[in-house]
């Protein structure tokens, strides 16, 4: 039953807040765009021998795999810190300038001993004007004021919408789009969800999809001259209306885990996603009818480029990102799902002035040339390696600078060419 709970919302495209002056932006998980690509210009196109210059490293941060927002000369970030999951804000110089509780950690829920080594942050903080929003792995969804930290409001998903713990926690990066704020608590009273941003208020919960929930955020796009949101569960892909919560279209796809992270990538009204554990990678194009339904027709699958949760971006016609376990970095054609090269890493990537900035999950980073004919790396150093887990917080390029996230640290290096 598609169970309906709505104010007027009117969403007509993508839109980004920020306070005003505001020139050094990276507000949300992948960007302003949510597409991964950094507008920085300028930048070296090979680091010296010596490696980068370390402007700063902040410390207790807490530990996890969260990534960094940037607006209103502030650094937003989350961690966990015994057991509890914080949000922290920082300044452009690395000083820490407020840090709040948003409720317990994933570690903190029952759990196997094999999943200890995972615990830690997920979701990357979302910035919209004065207020940051974020996202715990138990489901605690809280308003923050970016200058002082005061909570606004909160919100937990799980028990709102009587939905279970996924089985390593709620990992989105808040989709927020107008008004709204959209994500997917996968509950029995509504798997996916829009909330007022302003007030935490239900506009809508729409209960039709059953799946279990996927680790991966939402995106918004216009395909077929219709405004829409896309993300998946862990079987399938699928498309809703912003205003309603109506679902478009979805289609069949996921892994034998039940473990879909990466965010889907649309160009030209193409659908591209990915997954690990054996999924690999789909192209879908979804079809209006005359009837104003939705057809989807799937344009090629490969087994390769199966991102396990580095993330993908698309550059000039052609995907950049890593496949899972040892299958290696690889360029495919968007269009054909042909490959272009594979070079052997796995790790999470961004790009920025003509160049991918590529994190191996083990700790190098290194400076690539965006070539379609091979892995043509220029540069690489490796970044200090105090905590532990794996490398697998996404990098940023924002404001000449790159950021690296690594358990309870962030690094800023300088990569301007002076």
């Amino acid at each position: 039953m598609f169970r309906l709970r709505f104010v007027l919302l009117l969403v007509l495209n993508i839109s980004v807040t920020v306070l005003a002056g505001d020139k050094i932006v990276w507000p949300y998980y992948h960007g302003p765009q949510r597409n991964n690509l950094s507008t920085d210009t300028g930048l070296m196109q090979a680091w010296p021998q010596d490696g980068l210059e370390l402007l700063w490293t902040a410390s207790g941060i807490g530990h996890g795999f969260s990534s960094v927002a940037i607006a209103g000369g502030r650094i937003f970030t989350a961690g966990m810190i015994d057991k509890q999951t914080y949000v922290t804000t920082l300044d452009l110089n690395g000083k820490q300038l407020w840090q709040r509780l948003n409720g317990q950690s994933w570690q903190a829920s029952k759990q196997q001993p094999w999943a200890v080594p995972h615990a830690g942050s997920r979701g990357t903080p979302s910035v919209d004007g004065d207020t940051v929003y974020h996202l715990s792995e138990m489901g605690q969804l809280t308003s923050f004021d970016v200058r002082t930290g005061d909570e606004r409001w909160n919100v937990n998903l799980l028990t709102t919408f009587k939905a279970e713990r996924p089985k390593y926690g709620l990992s989105e990066s808040l989709l927020i789009h107008k008004d709204a704020i959209f994500c997917c608590p996968g509950g029995v009273d509504g798997y996916v969800v829009a909330l007022n941003k302003r007030t935490g208020q239900t506009l809508w919960a729409n209960d039709q999809i059953k799946d279990p929930v996927g680790y991966c955020s939402p995106v918004v796009a216009r395909i077929e001259g219709v405004e829409q949101v896309i993300t998946m569960s862990a079987t399938r892909v699928f498309s809703f209306e912003p205003e309603n919560g109506r679902i478009l279209w979805d289609y069949t796809f996921g892994n034998q885990r039940n473990n879909s992270a990466t965010d889907v990538i649309v160009s030209d009204g193409l659908v591209y996603a990915s997954s690990g554990y054996g999924g690999g990678s789909i192209l879908l194009r979804p079809k209006r009818q005359a009837d104003g339904k939705f057809s989807v027709e799937q344009v090629w699958k490969s087994d390769l480029l199966d991102n396990h949760h580095g993330g993908a971006l698309l550059l000039n016609g052609h995907l950049y990102g890593s496949g899972h376990e040892a299958r290696g970095w690889f360029c495919l054609d968007f269009n054909t799902g042909s490959k272009m090269w594979q070079s052997p890493g796995k790790g999470s990537l961004t790009f920025a002035d003509g160049r991918l900035y590529c994190l191996d999950e083990k700790g190098i980073m290194s400076l690539v040339k965006a070539s379609l004919e091979s892995w043509d790396e220029v540069s690489s150093f490796r970044p200090p390696k105090e905590g532990r887990g794996y490398f697998w917080a996404h990098p940023v390029v924002c404001g000449g600078r790159l950021y690296v996230r690594y358990s309870d640290k962030l690094l800023a290096y300088n990569v301007q060419d002076d």
